[in-house]
């Protein structure tokens, strides 16, 4: 078993100790909600069992695998369908951070509907448009000061810090050495 598919069997394990229900109840909960979007079912999960988003968030993915087949993955680059029509003029922005990221060495890119989730045992970041004018780069990483530029987000929320960027000349080495912190302690 490889190191991301290892993380998520424990995570796994850790909610049923939390909850006291094995994985069969907790899709049993979520089957009997009637919710089939991926979203619905984790809030209903959040609300209904008290989980965080990261723990809701697996439980959901892994009912919707146990439910049936996953749709097959789009060929090609998964930014392609999110950087379209306005948002197209910020492409740039986007590939100037993955072509820094990508310096660092071996990590994951898990797509989703509207970012990128970059992993190594666990996420480091998300990429993506937030506006028509806007990417941005959410990064999971402990005991940094928050500046202006790198805005603390709440507790138990899908990251830690985010940092908005307008132009691709915000990729700097300021913003570059966050997400190298961010990679480094993912793993």
């Amino acid at each position: 078993m490889g190191t991301v598919e290892a993380a998520q069997a424990t995570q796994l394990a850790n909610i049923e100790k939390k909850t006291g229900k094995s994985l069969a109840e907790l899709a049993g909960i979520v089957a009997a909600s009637g919710l089939s979007k991926h979203g619905e079912i984790r809030d209903m999960l959040k609300k209904e069992l008290g989980l965080g988003h990261g723990d809701a968030n697996a439980v959901a993915h892994y009912a919707m695998k146990s439910a049936g087949p996953a749709k097959p993955a789009a060929e090609g680059d998964p930014a392609d369908e999110f950087y379209t029509g306005p948002k197209a003029t910020l492409r740039p922005i986007h590939d100037a951070l993955m072509a820094e990221i990508a310096k660092f060495g071996e990590f994951e890119v898990s797509p989703k509907k509207t970012y990128v989730s970059l992993r190594r045992k666990k996420q480091f970041a998300m990429v993506g448009p937030a506006t028509n004018t806007r990417v941005e780069v959410g990064l999971n990483m402990k005991n940094v000061p928050e500046t202006e530029r790198l805005v603390a987000m709440p507790p138990k929320g899908m990251c830690d810090y985010k940092v908005k960027l307008t132009d691709a000349s915000e990729v700097n080495d300021e913003l570059v050495a966050w997400i190298r912190q961010a990679y480094d302690q993912a793993g």
